[in-house]
C-alpha cells in the first residue's frame, strides 16, 4: 500500500482523513486520491507534521 507512513500516522494519532483534508483546504476525496500514489519525502514529512499538529489541537480541546 502506498504512503503507508501517512496512513499509519493518521491511525496512530487518531486523526481522520477528513480532518487532514479540512486543514489543507481540500476535499476528503482529494486526500484519498493523493494517497493512491507514493508522495515525495518532503510532502510526506509535511503531512506528518500537519497530522501531529491536528492531534495536539484535538488533545488540548478535551
Amino acid at each position: 500500500m502506498t504512503n503507508q507512513i501517512i496512513r499509519n500516522e493518521l491511525k496512530e494519532k487518531k486523526v481522520y482523513q477528513w480532518e487532514l483534508a479540512h486543514e489543507l483546504g481540500v476535499s476528503e476525496q482529494t486526500i484519498l486520491r493523493r494517497l493512491r500514489f507514493e508522495m515525495g519525502l518532503n510532502e510526506q514529512m509535511r503531512l506528518i507534521q500537519l497530522i501531529r499538529e491536528i492531534q495536539l489541537r484535538k488533545e488540548n480541546c478535551l
